[in-house]
């Protein structure tokens, strides 16, 4: 599908843009001391914040690579113990607005269209709930849903709609429930690598979830000013310094390169020739596997 690769490369684009914005010559070890000062995290411009909620990977990179690996779709692996009609707190709908949208992205690569209107349903009554509905378009994704040749609008659509939330409450000075969204889509995205690669051992997945320290750098940037915020906030930045400290053997080489354009059947393909090698040993994957699996089945429990 056409658009399917072209979206497929922008998600790559995004991803790696990430590391291209670090401070690296020709060759660039990620530090293995690199705690981040809150002092840091709250001197951010909000250009600063904005780039980094764009660059976290997105899940449906995630689940266009567990296709190409033909890794087939499995409903255990979705947050299904999500209630969204249970009365909860804006910090928890915030959360779980980001972990289903993760999941979304999940029914929607693998066109399950009948799950992803349920779940889209359950995202409809969350965004609601915290005052973001107005931002889908929930007519025009449900009518894309029901037809496959469609998949690249309503993928452009969902995560057009995220976008929009984000920037709605960063202007209006909610940047507490968009980091939180953030989070909440970056823990799912992880936690469906994770789970497939504890079943399919691959190196190409492994890898892409070792550069993830990286992304978790940028992470614990956008969630920091808030660490001391309730005990909520403390709770959750506990859960991804752990998440963070299973990374801390994980080392990780970039070599720089230019994009590369180049016209092709279905458009304007960019490759990027950043090469990076990841020493990650299976202990320290198995690590990251489980405190994966421990944090995020406890951030969607009803309890």
């Amino acid at each position: 599908m056409k658009g399917k690769t072209i979206l497929f490369v922008l998600f790559i684009i995004f991803c790696f843009s990430c590391r291209n914005s670090s401070k690296k010559t020709e060759e660039f070890v990620f530090p293995e001391n690199d705690t981040i000062p809150v002092s840091e995290a709250e001197k951010l411009s909000p250009e600063a914040i904005a780039d980094i909620s764009r660059n976290i990977s997105s899940p449906v990179e995630i689940a266009n690579l567990l296709q190409l690996l033909e890794v087939p779709f499995s409903q255990k692996y979705l947050a299904s113990s999500i209630d969204p009609n249970k009365r909860s707190s804006d910090f928890d709908k915030a959360l779980k607005l980001g972990i289903l949208g993760a999941d979304l992205g999940y029914l929607n690569m693998y066109e399950k269209t009948g799950s992803s209107l349920d779940m889209l349903s359950s995202i409809r009554k969350v965004a609601e709930d915290i005052n973001v509905g107005q931002f889908f378009d929930f007519e025009s994704i449900k009518r894309l849903s029901h037809n496959r040749s469609n998949l690249d609008s309503l993928l452009y659509i969902s995560i057009d709609s995220y976008n929009q939330i984000d920037n709605y409450l960063r202007a209006n000075n909610r940047g507490q429930i968009s980091a939180l969204m953030i989070v909440g889509v970056w823990i799912e995205g992880q936690y469906l690598a994770t789970q497939v690669v504890s079943q399919v051992s691959d190196k190409r997945l492994s890898d892409r979830i070792g550069e993830q320290k990286i992304i978790l750098n940028d992470l614990l940037l956008l969630i920091n000013p808030y660490c001391d915020r309730d005990d909520d906030f403390r709770s959750l930045c506990s859960d991804l310094q752990k998440i963070k400290d299973a990374y801390r053997p994980v080392r990780i080489t970039y070599t720089q390169g230019n994009p590369v354009s180049e016209e092709k059947d279905e458009g304007l393909v960019i490759t990027q020739t950043e090469t990076s090698v990841v020493e990650m040993s299976k202990e320290q994957l198995d690590s990251i596997i489980e405190i994966t699996k421990i944090i995020r089945n406890r951030l969607i429990s009803n309890d």
